[in-house]
């Protein structure tokens, strides 16, 4: 058993929450694995994390190991007791979840590593942006803490991504529905960037919106006329209206709107303009908004030589334009 004085009483007290997610034989090595990374400065490895906790004498290490290779418990029920407790106390009561998606790689290597392969990795220098490893799609609840001025993103599912089977939207889509059939009276809105949308999220729940970024190749249609009358099969679409760059010059004509949005830690004078219109290779009939800003900024991250800002496509029909854009710039200050 895990010494009841290494681990302080606040601690324990957090963890008694998932304790019905583990066996009772489990519970102590999931105790003691979670002192251990907290406590470790260095390598959070298996046998680090038992360093880590004092227990490298107590415990033989295969204990350890077998709590991830062979021990009878769930990593989404023990990510949705993480969940519980982040609702709980970070977010007001009834208040909608929002919950970033997007993927992380792990970099492993050796012969005999489950799930690896080559990725593309965001965080890599130099001119090819690639690593070896495991690659995990997670979701994570974005939440507001008062003592910081930007988000902070909770990561509490993942998936790992294998190349030729399940896609990174699908896998998106699975913990997104797990979220919100957690929690059944609130709206769960789901932001992600342009990898995360596409034909894998028609027929979503209406309690599940969908915002990200729209690539500017998409082309977009006006929602369909009404029915004439007439015999044979009525218009799935309207008219069609181009890509976002189209849109964007079609708005010259005094559609775009001054407004103030809350992003990146601070509040920015901006020029909106939205349409209500059909993505119809992507979501077919289903209604979706595409937003676009733009301002006075010089090129960044997150602008292009188009005239404005990136194209945002949403499914959620009433939250204003200013915070979908706030609630879209909240995953990049994670």
């Amino acid at each position: 058993m895990l010494p009841g004085a290494t681990v302080p009483s606040s601690l324990a007290g957090l963890l008694a929450v998932f304790r019905p997610c583990f066996t009772a034989p489990t519970f102590p090595t999931f105790v003691g694995l979670v002192v251990g990374l907290i406590a470790q400065t260095r390598r959070r490895t298996v046998c680090g994390m038992l360093i880590g906790a004092g227990l490298e004498q107590l415990w033989h290490h295969s204990r350890a190991h077998r709590f991830f290779a062979l021990a009878r418990w769930s990593s989404d029920t023990v990510g949705l007791a993480l969940a519980d407790l982040i609702v709980a106390h970070l977010l007001p009561v009834g208040s909608p979840l929002t919950v970033a998606v997007d993927d992380t790689l792990f970099k492993r290597s050796g012969k005999k590593v489950f799930g690896v392969a080559w990725h593309h990795d965001g965080a890599a220098k130099g001119p090819k942006p690639i690593g070896f490893g495991n690659c995990w799609v997670v979701a994570g609840i974005v939440v507001l803490l008062p003592f910081l001025s930007r988000p902070v993103c909770l990561p509490v599912l993942a998936r790992l991504w294998r190349p030729r089977q399940t896609g990174k939207i699908a896998h998106a889509r699975e913990l997104a529905e797990l979220i919100a059939a957690r929690y059944p009276d609130r709206h769960v809105h789901v932001v992600g960037d342009a990898a995360y949308v596409g034909e894998r999220l028609r027929n979503l729940q209406t309690r599940i919106t969908w915002t990200s970024r729209l690539k500017v190749t998409s082309v977009l249609h006006e929602l369909p006329p009404p029915r004439t009358g007439r015999s044979g099969r009525p218009r799935t679409r309207g008219a069609r209206l181009g890509t976002p760059t189209d849109l964007a010059a079609a708005a010259v004509r005094g559609r775009w709107r001054d407004t103030r949005v809350r992003r990146y830690g601070r509040t920015d004078a901006v020029q909106i303009t939205e349409v209500i219109c059909l993505w119809y290779g992507s979501f077919r009939s289903q209604t979706v908004r595409v937003i676009l800003v733009r301002d006075n900024k010089p090129r960044t991250r997150d602008r292009d030589d188009r005239g404005y800002g990136l194209p945002l496509v949403t499914t959620d029909l009433h939250s204003s334009a200013e915070d979908l854009v706030a609630r879209y710039a909240s995953r990049w200050g994670i």
